[in-house]
């Protein structure tokens, strides 16, 4: 067995039983090929690797072979790889993804020149219908040439997806792993919220009680992040409003950030979204701020707390479909259902998702959800399955 098979789905099985071809071009770029293919491997894809002769002088052939478990190709031979692999056969690949794609390589895709293996099997692989996704990697002015513009267009007016890049001193920077294999999981995933608005709200406000302190709640902000992520890669336009957090945020989704509800309800000026899902934990009491610091030397200090506005209630009255999300802590179900049925009608929600925070452990959950109508569904298992059931849920909402 090749020691390959040790990571394979290690993180999920999204990609299991998917073919992806990667494609690597002469960009130094190449050196993060080796990471992302044994990501794509940890969602359970099976990876093989065309690569052109430049690429091959930056990134090995036999470190290529042992990312994947399956000898690259570099050239073109008697065994018209381009065409098993790419044509009409029945075991061709589920999706070409050439990262990074230089320049060079961008500008003969786009005339259909084939004279290295990687434009070979893309010309190959855009005539059959394979989706074809490139992420390109060069000098910023490079990319910035209007004939290098007018072939990104090219590419894209015939259905090639085009990631980044992103700009960052001069360069036209790759793509993260993250996004490239986010991408990826949305262009092979069910596409079932395609063509949805989705805004999440998450992580946790705080409120100042003098320049130096504030008050807060707990929230990790992982919920969010798991939801906002699922619902990308099912297709949706999703956009996420973070507060404080203790997650790391996907580089690849359009976030906003707060910190005090009343920032909070100002962004909710902008909220034109299909859907809104509630996971943050939001002030519901914020002290009567003091200007400065608030000296040490006081023996005792005491807080005046005054009610928050409640923005459930401000987007129920707005009219947005809404997904609300109650948290307790050691009560029985019955007590869990009763508390989250009063919040779904208090607030008009559409879906309310409840848990008890002392059912989490070892990055395991169980929720309840119950809908307007009634309908009460229960999930368990990872934040990103729960996440996903859902989401399931919400596709119910927005029918």
């Amino acid at each position: 067995m090749h020691p390959v098979e040790s990571i394979r789905g290690q993180i999920s099985h999204r990609l299991s039983n998917k073919r992806i071809l990667l494609g690597i071009t002469g960009s130094i770029a190449a050196v993060q090929c080796f990471e992302l293919a044994r990501d794509l491997i940890r969602h359970g894809a099976d990876v093989e690797v065309v690569m052109s002769e430049e690429a091959a002088k930056i990134v090995t052939h036999y470190a290529m072979e042992f990312a994947t478990g399956n000898p690259p190709i570099t050239r073109i031979g008697g065994g018209v790889e381009h065409v098993d692999l790419c044509g009409e056969s029945e075991d061709r690949i589920d999706l070409l993804l050439i990262a990074p794609c230089t320049a060079n390589t961008i500008s003969k895709m786009a005339l259909g020149i084939d004279d290295t293996a990687v434009t070979t099997f893309a010309t190959t692989a855009i005539g059959t219908g394979i989706p074809v996704l490139v992420a390109p990697a060069m000098h910023g002015s490079m990319y910035r040439h209007p004939i290098v513009q007018k072939n990104v267009q090219t590419l894209e007016d015939i259905g090639v997806e085009v990631i980044g890049p992103h700009f960052l001193m001069g360069k036209a920077r790759i793509a993260s792993n993250g996004e490239l294999v986010a991408r990826v999981l949305r262009a092979l995933g069910s596409g079932d919220l395609s063509g949805k608005r989705l805004l999440v709200i998450g992580g946790s406000s705080e409120e100042p009680i003098d320049g130096m302190r504030v008050i807060t709640n707990k929230g990790t902000g992982e919920t969010a992040v798991e939801l906002a992520s699922a619902a990308f890669e099912r297709g949706a336009d999703v956009e996420l409003w973070m507060g404080r957090h203790q997650t790391e945020l996907p580089d690849y989704l359009k976030i906003r950030r707060y910190l005090r509800l009343r920032e909070l309800e100002g962004m909710a000026e902008d909220i034109d979204h299909d859907l809104v899902m509630v996971p943050a934990a939001l002030s519901d009491y914020a002290p009567e701020e003091v200007e400065g610091k608030i000296p040490t030397s006081e023996e005792e200090l005491v807080l005046r707390l005054m009610p928050m506005p409640k923005l459930l209630s401000r987007l129920s009255r707005e009219g947005h479909r809404l997904v609300g999300f109650k948290a307790e802590r050691g009560i029985t179900q019955d007590q869990l259902r009763e508390r989250a049925r009063s919040r779904l009608e208090e607030y008009g929600l559409d879906l309310i998702v409840a848990n008890d925070l002392t059912m989490v452990s070892r990055g395991k959950t169980k929720v309840m959800m119950i809908s307007r109508s009634g309908d009460e569904t229960r999930a368990s298992g990872t934040k990103r399955e729960v996440a996903d059931s859902i989401l399931n849920e919400v596709l119910k909402v927005l029918a």
